[in-house]
């Protein structure tokens, strides 16, 4: 899967990296919601890559029905896990339920930009 879809791969990979180090402080915490919007960009570049991807490597096989479940329904469960991942796996993180709100809007705006795209 790596190999077909590598660009879509690395970006879930940074995504949970990111969300389970410790985040240090920075110049943009004095941004009002900065990790809501953080979290809706991540999920919204994953999911335009997902479909991006996707269209490129399935030409002659294009499935709509494979391409909402894997490009809608996958990037929205990761983003369930990432929370549960954060309240029960880290330390240094908290789930939260606005997070994952963030994120499946992220990934509704991700597949509209894919779906504009290809």
């Amino acid at each position: 899967m790596a190999t077909r879809y590598p660009v879509s791969c690395a970006i879930a990979l940074a995504i949970w990296v990111v969300c389970l180090i410790p985040i240090p402080e920075t110049p943009l915490d004095g941004v009002s919601f900065i990790d809501k919007w953080t979290h809706f960009v991540m999920y919204g570049t994953l999911t335009a890559a997902i479909w991006v991807e996707y269209d490129r490597r399935h030409k002659k096989d294009f499935s709509w029905k494979r391409l909402l479940t894997g490009g809608i329904l996958c990037p929205i469960l990761m983003g369930c896990l990432v929370e549960l991942a954060q309240a029960y796996l880290t330390t240094c993180r908290s789930g939260d339920v606005f997070d994952a709100l963030c994120n499946a809007l992220g990934v509704l705006l991700g597949a509209a930009i894919g779906r504009l795209v290809i």
